[in-house]
């Protein structure tokens, strides 16, 4: 076990975010060390040149100034030694005999007053090797002296040249320290980084090891479980909402797969043994007319069924989001008519009467095959439950950028028991002969469409179903106009 907790660890990828985002960090402060470093070192050789520059023009005024006598070479050695005390050190407890060194030449370039550690040969022997440009300090590495000097040189009147040199060894100590402190500084920040980064960054990614163990429990036969989400609104948030809002729609798909697998291997045993009882009875007729009349039971089972099936698909379909659509311009007004004109002689036949009111042409986006289905539907329900001398009056309206369909009738109505479920699959009342599916095909249609719809029974008797359909654009105004149809 902790095995798998310290390999699953190490493939997080809280590592990898932790340890380029502080590789970023450290060769970012890295470069501003660097930066100011050599910023630093600068300005600390721009100080002693600018105090080694006037130190040396100081000494070589009173060189040339003090008479070249006996007494000549005294005054200007303790000249020298007196600069050499006021030397800007950065380290007061650095100071020692090598610190500043006085060096005059002779215009052979040979040794002619020295101040400072040692005999100044060696001295001699590093300036003649080394081009020195007066007022320009350089730096000088002394044979025997482990670090160099800032040398800067003066030419008096009469030839010689004067060297004022400080050593570097003050400012090699601060930047040496300068580089530790920092290093030392640096390592603790990088590493306290990559702690903070990591443990935030693993504290971050934690809603994403849930989502995805949660995800990985997800299996065939457990469809009902889901990713626990945040209440931050962030990423993370919100690919936990996306993925439970797919798992809604998986769940609600295999569902629909599984009633649908279920209903039709109920519904179908029943119509297929009719149809293959009829089919034996047409081959074993005795007379033509009974060969007929089972052949044409059989066609007609056969369109009950593949009307069952389209249903049932339909719904299905509609239900898990996917039914497709082919939106066209369709106008309710002319469906309607087209529609009474088709039922009113089954209408007139039976003993129903249909009345129409429509405001005039009224078009929505829609699928028109779906529509003429939805509708026939409607009709067909009007016409399988109500009895002789009932009346259907069908209204068409335009309410607030919605088309609404209103069908109403004086029949019995609805059963009680099955009113709140009128638009689930295989719900039927008692008395009815059907699968159920009517209602439930109406339904799907006009949510597919962004559409509502509604059925209750009225107070005075008789059932009332809406259907409102989204965005109708009105072609045209006509007056109000009630046409009534069918016989009594």
């Amino acid at each position: 076990m902790p095995s798998t907790t310290s390999r699953t660890s190490i493939r997080s990828a809280a590592w990898r975010i932790s340890l380029w985002g502080t590789l970023a960090f450290a060769f970012g402060t890295m470069f501003v060390f660097i930066f100011l470093h050599s910023f630093v070192a600068s300005d600390i050789e721009r100080r002693s040149d600018s105090w080694l520059s006037g130190e040396v023009e100081v000494l070589g005024d009173v060189a040339n100034r003090t008479p070249k006598d006996a007494l000549y070479g005294t005054v200007v050695e303790e000249v020298a030694e007196l600069a050499g005390k006021e030397v800007p050190l950065l380290y007061r407890e650095s100071r020692s005999d090598d610190t500043v060194f006085f060096l005059q030449t002779g215009s052979d370039g040979g040794l002619k007053l020295w101040v400072g550690a040692g005999s100044g040969l060696s001295f001699v022997q590093a300036i003649r090797g080394l081009s020195i440009v007066p007022d320009q300090p350089t730096d000088l590495q002394v044979k025997g002296f482990g670090v160099p000097y800032r040398v800067a040189s003066f030419v008096m009147n009469d030839g010689s040249t004067i060297y004022l040199g400080l050593s570097e060894r003050d400012e090699l100590r601060v930047l040496r320290q300068l580089r530790v402190r920092f290093i030392s500084i640096w390592a603790l920040l990088v590493l306290l980084g990559f702690s903070i980064e990591f443990f935030t960054t693993r504290r971050m990614l934690r809603p994403v090891r849930e989502i995805n163990e949660a995800a990985s429990r997800i299996g065939h036969s457990d469809l009902t479980a889901r990713v626990p989400t945040t209440p931050q609104n962030d990423e993370v948030g919100q690919l936990a909402g996306t993925l439970n809002r797919m798992l809604d729609r998986i769940e609600s798909s295999v569902h629909q797969l599984h009633t649908i697998t279920d209903s039709l291997a109920h519904d179908l045993r029943s119509p297929l043994t009719a149809i293959r009882g009829k089919l034996e009875m047409s081959l074993t007729g005795a007379t033509e007319d009974e060969r007929t009349e089972a052949i044409i039971g059989s066609i007609d089972e056969l369109d009950r069924l593949t009307d069952f099936l389209n249903k049932s698909l339909d719904v299905a379909e509609a239900r898990a989001d996917a039914l497709r659509l082919s939106p066209v311009a369709v106008d309710l007004d002319e469906l309607l008519r087209v529609m009474v004109d088709l039922y009113e002689p089954s209408m007139s036949e039976k003993g129903i009467s249909m009345w129409l009111r429509s405001t005039g042409p009224l078009y929505v986006e829609a699928d028109a095959a779906l529509l003429h289905r939805m509708a026939a539907n409607l009709f067909d329900n009007e016409l399988k439950h109500l009895r002789a001398g009932c009346t259907v009056r069908i209204s068409l309206s335009d309410q607030a950028q919605a088309a609404m369909m209103v069908f109403e009738d004086d029949g019995p109505g609805f059963d009680a028991e099955v009113t709140p479920h009128l638009f689930e699959d295989r719900v039927r009342g008692k008395n009815s002969k059907g699968h159920g599916l009517g209602l439930a095909f109406i339904g799907a249609v006009a949510r597919a469409h962004g559409g509502t719809v509604s059925a209750i029974n009225r107070i005075g008797g008789g059932a009332r179903i809406e259907v409102t359909l989204p965005a109708p654009e009105k072609k045209g105004v006509e007056a109000a106009e009630q046409t009534a149809i069918g016989s009594h």
